[in-house]
């Protein structure tokens, strides 16, 4: 593994660690030129569906973007970052286990709502106004009322 910082090709492992599910692992390595530390994660390389967009447009599913998509819901909001990646892993594995080469952009912006709803409301709220395109407040209190219940 090359070091991120210097380019050096030699870096050892100090420390591995298995995430709680089995999904991957994580190790901390320090580079033997610089002395700086940094972490890698290890996945399984699979095949993720493709996204088919509302104008039907299709794209690369993208971990990125949808990590984005939720940071941006969750921001300024009481939620440790362990639990957003753990939302993300869920997002992934049920798009794994649907076995389908393709899926819409809808059905992820849906299965992002019910992470979110789980996660933190005010994040369901803010990432659903944005999603359902929310044209007046009484679109908003609705929704308010549907999280009440």
């Amino acid at each position: 593994m090359k070091c991120p910082f210097c380019s050096h090709p030699d870096t050892q492992v100090m420390e591995t660690r298995m995430a709680e599910d089995g999904s991957f692992t994580r190790r901390r390595r320090q580079c033997s030129a610089c002395a700086k530390r940094f972490t890698t994660y290890e996945r399984p390389d699979v095949s993720f569906p493709m996204v088919v967009k509302k104008d039907g447009r299709r794209t690369e599913y993208n971990r990125n973007k949808l990590k984005a998509s939720l940071a941006l819901a969750l921001r300024k909001r009481p939620v440790p970052a362990s639990a957003l990646d753990t939302a993300i892993e869920h997002l992934e594995e049920q798009l794994l286990a649907a076995g389908c080469r393709e899926v819409s952009s809808s059905r992820i912006g849906e299965m992002v709502m019910q992470e979110l709803h789980q996660l933190d409301k005010v994040a369901y709220i803010r990432f659903a106004s944005v999603y359902r395109s929310f044209e007046d407040v009484d679109d908003f209190q609705h929704l308010v009322n549907e999280v009440r219940q």
